[in-house]
């Protein structure tokens, strides 16, 4: 087996190339633990969904696996020399969707106005765009409400789809999801990507096949002709799958195999830290809980609770117990290689139960609480034995934490619609830039702005400070603001940061890839040895 080492960043750990030989030259059989929420490109802004969706559709820009933004879509992007607030972008000429159709300025109009929406989880992205207009056949600008430096590095998720096929199939409108609604787009696709869908049963099998038309034919490897993925949750059967080579790749190896799947014969391992951070948020907002035991009053809206279970989690037990070594405890939710971390922001505070004790004390809870933790099972590393960690430290200090563990499907709807007090949530940031953790989970959840925001924190200092990031040109001072909104978050405390995930790719025979930091897989870039 053969590895080659790649920088990824100053802040990113060595990525290992994998290699290995595939049972079939053309085909490449793909599991991991999560299945695609939807098939709406503009649905839902959630990992395993936007991986699955860029192998069917494209962005304008995208990037690659060393973490660089390179031409998708659109070939070159510029602020106008004539307007600060406006965004000039060629498109690539000689695109065609997999139903035929020719790709033109008319239908990234459509696209990012279609994710505009209220219904679209990428709205947040997209807040300072004011309008989007075809100047020409193959150009676009894009008009902000002032300059917006990030805003090509918010456009690496957003795919572009065919207005013409969405009008034609009433799919013009986003599928909110979050209300449970079934749409034609979350069931078929039409993109000009490098694999066009073939079948689909939801939660069993998606096969999609090389697109024969794609534009980067001869720009990328493209040594994959046909992609057969199938979801498998349990651990123990993924792995299975890959040592037996019923599967070629897995995205997920677990910890509790690394080293069976590292000595096996003819199968890749290689890790590389992601670019993910794992917290647990709560409802500070609300007056009163409804999954607790204490009537008329919310005792996570005191923050001597919210320190007292932040000291009371033991994240080097976690690192070492839960994680077998694969993950860095963290004291900040964000990322290391994101512009805003520091180490020192990242120093996470000193496991102490007598202290969490005083505080409970001193809060009014010496006999503590009972609360309900919703979590996912199948969404992070070992994500249902990190939640049922915290449930033994809590204890410690008497809060009594009633585990609910549910599939990813239903846990992210009790987040959106505020229906949960305590969760677990991951957060990557494929903008590299803190103003994505700000804009999402910070900001008070309005109709553009704070979707993820489960805690019902609201602070207009802090909003007015996060909108501020979009549209600031002077690097130091809007650095200067990232760091003082880091700093009132890390007050404020409505977040207990766990830690950062590591990545573990395991892949069969001749296949060669670089490993993801965003664990955001593209196939095309998948080479034969």
């Amino acid at each position: 087996m053969s590895t080659r080492i790649a920088a990824f960043g100053a802040a990113l750990l060595a990525t290992t190339a994998l290699s290995a030989t595939a049972l079939s030259a053309e085909t490449l059989r793909w599991a991991r633990a999560s299945e695609a929420l939807t098939l709406d490109p503009h649905s839902q802004n959630e990992g395993p969904t936007t991986t699955l969706m860029h192998q069917i559709y494209e962005p304008l820009i995208v990037r690659n696996h060393r973490g660089e933004m390179e031409p998708a879509l659109a070939t070159a992007w510029e602020p106008s020399t004539e307007n600060p607030n406006v965004w000039v972008f060629t498109l690539r000429e000689g695109v065609t969707f997999h139903g035929g159709q020719a790709f033109t300025a008319e239908d990234v109009v459509f696209s990012l106005d279609r994710a505009r929406t209220e219904t679209s989880n990428f709205k947040e992205l997209l807040t300072g765009v004011t309008e989007v207009r075809a100047t020409g056949e193959h150009t676009v600008e894009i008009v902000t409400d002032g300059p917006n430096p990030l805003l090509p590095n918010n456009l690496t998720n957003i795919m572009m789809m065919d207005a013409g096929w969405a009008a034609e199939n009433g799919a013009e409108a986003v599928q909110d999801y979050a209300a449970g609604e079934d749409t034609y787009a979350a069931r078929n696709t039409n993109g000009t990507g490098p694999f066009v869908l073939q079948s689909r049963e939801a939660d069993v099998r998606t096969v999609m096949t090389q697109n024969p038309d794609y534009w980067g034919a001869g720009a990328f490897p493209m040594d994959v002709t046909e992609i057969v993925f199938t979801p498998i949750q349990n651990p123990a059967t993924r792995v299975a799958a890959l040592l037996t080579g019923e599967v070629d790749f897995i995205q997920d190896v677990p910890v509790q195999d690394l080293q069976r799947v590292s000595d096996a014969d003819g199968i890749g391992l290689a890790t590389a830290a992601q670019n993910r951070v794992i917290f647990f948020g709560m409802n500070v907002g609300d007056d009163d809980l409804t999954l607790d035991n204490v009537e008329g009053a919310n005792p996570l809206a005191d923050v001597r609770v919210r320190l007292a279970m932040d000291i009371a989690i033991n994240r080097e037990a976690i690192q070492q117990v839960v994680m077998r070594g694969q993950s860095a405890p963290a004291g900040v939710i964000s990322p290391p290689p994101v512009n805003g971390w520091t180490p020192e922001l990242d120093a996470y505070p000193a496991y102490d139960v007598a202290a969490a004790r005083a505080l409970m004390a001193e809060a009014g809870y010496a006999d503590g609480f009972s609360i309900q933790l919703d979590c996912p099972n199948d969404r992070y590393v070992n994500d249902e034995a990190i939640c049922q960690a915290a449930v033994g430290m809590l204890a410690q200090i008497g809060i009594t934490v009633n585990l609910s563990a549910l599939p990813r499907a239903q846990h992210f709807p009790l987040i959106a619609n505020l229906e949960t007090d305590f969760y677990l949530l991951g957060w990557g940031v494929p903008t590299y830039d803190a103003e994505y953790i700000f804009n999402f989970l910070y900001h008070t959840q309005t109709e553009g702005r704070g979707s993820w925001n489960g805690t019902r924190y609201s602070n207009p200092e802090m909003d007015a400070m996060i909108q501020s990031l979009t549209s600031n040109t002077d690097l130091a001072a809007r650095n200067q603001t990232i760091a003082d909104l880091f700093a009132m978050a890390e007050e404020e405390l409505i977040y207990i940061p766990i830690h950062n995930q590591v990545l573990n790719w395991g892949i069969a025979d001749a296949w060669s890839t670089d490993v993801d930091a965003d664990d955001s897989v593209k196939f095309k870039y998948f080479e034969l040895n």
